[in-house]
């Protein structure tokens, strides 16, 4: 587990676009079954790519007209149960780090992987957020 004053700063880069954070998988649950809002969950990283492309594509992405209602996310290596409760309600889709998921009516409509995400600019990321928000979420 990484010590709390390292992921500090990659929790706030979030938290401050208002980001809530799931650090149980109780807050996981609770925030997965809210169908009447939709939301993006974020599976946050210490990695490279987190830091140069998934943290800043979600911030980018979220200032498009279209987004979701809600933000929020789970550390990978440092909230470990909310990170595999999370990853529970992504059904078969493999686990990853960085990783976001699209919700709608309580369920995953769209999932982008670290592959997706990894070696690509955060412009890149935040086109293929955005292309999910406008192909899910309608008059969102």
């Amino acid at each position: 587990m990484y010590p709390p004053e390292l992921v500090r700063p990659m929790r706030e880069e979030l938290t401050q676009l208002g980001a809530e954070e799931l650090m149980t998988p109780e807050a996981v649950d609770a925030w997965v079954a809210d169908k009447e809002h939709t939301g993006l969950l974020v599976v946050n990283s210490v990695c490279g790519c987190a830091a140069g492309m998934a943290r800043p594509g979600v911030g980018i992405a979220m200032q498009h007209a279209k987004r979701p209602q809600r933000l929020a996310t789970v550390f990978a290596g440092q909230d470990r149960e909310a990170t595999q409760r999370a990853r529970q309600h992504f059904g078969q889709i493999p686990p990853s780090s960085p990783s976001m998921a699209l919700y709608k009516n309580g369920q995953v409509v769209d999932f982008l992987p670290r592959h997706k995400i990894e070696g690509r600019t955060a412009q890149d990321v935040a086109r293929d957020l955005t292309a999910m928000f406008e192909k899910h979420l309608g008059d969102a």
